[in-house]
């Protein structure tokens, strides 16, 4: 176990009305004697649980993800020159911890990193449906980094990144599938725009698909190209189920394969909703 207040960097945790996630959290990253708990005005217990441990509160209205973490990091003084960013729904293993003091002590040239997320559904590790493994990146330096896109935000980070083989622990449906499809519905709009940007940008060269060594400049071509497929959400269904052994893992499996199928098909129905509103001279 990481010792309390031990491991020198600052952790952001963004949050809206958190109350039945932050505690976990904030108990998983306590090696820190820098929490920020970056707040979009909650109205539940989410400030109170952040001053329980002792966390600093900045507070900032929502507009989107990428100008919201942008906004943190140009303007939130940190303790540290290192910054571990979690959500609320996520929490840092103790292997993971690990890793990170040895990152942040060893003098390193790379100036963020990329950890490793398990996705959970019901107290089960979606091993397969999730499309293991995923790389998130969590850790850096905040000089060198910046976000695009309204929603699901891409890092862009100025200088050379690493990797580090160890766990967040993701419980995006500890609120219940009520609010994990409300939460969705919400990315649906912002997906959506993101998508009528995408296509009518021009199109997408295909050999920013296979930029192995550049997963930023990969996954915007990844996100682009699928906007463009007939059948988004049957072909989504078809990869993580079938192509990525979703089957595997079982009711959780085939539950969250077909979530994420419906969520694209929510991003297809903006996206028409979206154009309809313009053909007509509205605003959508």
């Amino acid at each position: 176990m990481i010792s309390k207040k031990h491991i020198p960097v600052s952790v952001l945790v963004l949050t809206l009305n958190e109350e039945l996630n932050l505690e976990r959290c904030l108990q998983s990253v306590q090696w820190s004697d820098d929490i920020v708990v970056f707040d979009s005005f909650s109205t539940d217990r989410t400030i109170e649980i952040a001053q329980k441990y002792g966390a600093r509160i900045v507070q900032r209205k929502f507009d989107n993800w990428s100008a919201h973490q942008n906004w943190a990091v140009s303007n939130i003084p940190f303790k540290y020159p290192w910054v571990y960013y979690s959500d609320a729904d996520e929490v840092v293993s103790d292997e993971l911890a690990a890793e990170i003091e040895g990152v942040v002590t060893s003098n390193t040239p790379l100036v963020a990193f990329r950890v490793l997320r398990k996705e959970m559904l019901g107290g089960m590790w979606l091993r397969f449906s999730s499309m293991y493994p995923v790389w998130i990146l969590r850790l850096f330096r905040p000089s060198n980094i910046r976000w695009e896109r309204l929603v699901n935000p891409i890092a862009v980070v100025d200088g050379p990144t690493g990797q580090i083989n160890e766990h967040i622990i993701h419980y995006s449906f500890n609120k219940g599938l009520f609010e994990w499809v409300q939460k969705h519905n919400a990315y649906a709009q912002f997906e959506a725009r993101e998508a009528i940007a995408s296509v009518r940008s021009g199109s997408t060269k295909l050999a920013d698909l296979f930029a192995m060594r550049d997963p930023v400049r990969r996954r915007k071509a990844m996100k682009n190209f699928s906007f463009r497929l007939p059948f988004r959400p049957l072909l989504r269904f078809f990869y993580m189920y079938v192509l990525r052994m979703g089957f595997r893992d079982g009711w959780a499996g085939i539950t969250y394969c077909k979530l994420v199928s419906m969520y694209e098909f929510m991003i297809d129905l903006n996206v028409r909703e979206i154009r309809a509103a313009e053909e007509a001279g509205e605003s959508p």
